[in-house]
């Protein structure tokens, strides 16, 4: 009796580990330049930008403290959702597709982000998307 009330007892410690474990989506970083390669935050001619994604609904952005942007909460989901970036230097569309997250743990990954609009440059450095905006 005693070793089936241990094994039970292992068996569910165990298990319950793996309930705990949650893996979100990598963050997404947009720095916004014109031509000159000039951070559009920083010179003060993006000051105010929102995103919105097909429902109309806000998407929560942070500032870092070199003057690109985090957006947060996104790509939690499985498939593929659009956004819509308003300013008044530009307006553009982009989508963002993603996946479960295959591994040990539960969660979400990104897997693609297409951009679309007249005239935008865009390209993935190294941990972040430099958009071009004229």
């Amino acid at each position: 009796m005693k070793k089936t009330f241990i094994f039970f007892l292992l068996t569910l410690i165990l298990t319950a580990c793996g309930d705990d474990c949650y893996n979100a989506p990598q963050p997404i970083v947009f720095e916004f330049v014109n031509s000159d390669n000039e951070n559009l935050i920083t010179n003060g001619t993006l000051t105010t930008y929102s995103i919105q994604d097909e429902n109309q609904v806000g998407v929560q952005l942070a500032k870092t403290s070199d003057d690109k942007v985090i957006l947060e909460n996104v790509g939690a989901y499985n498939g593929t959702k659009k956004y819509t970036f308003y300013s008044g230097v530009k307006i553009f569309n982009f989508s963002i597709h993603s996946s479960e997250f295959k591994g040990g743990c539960d969660g979400y990954q990104i897997n693609k982000i297409t951009f679309t609009g007249v005239g935008i440059d865009v390209k993935e450095e190294q941990g972040y998307y430099k958009i071009v905006l004229e």
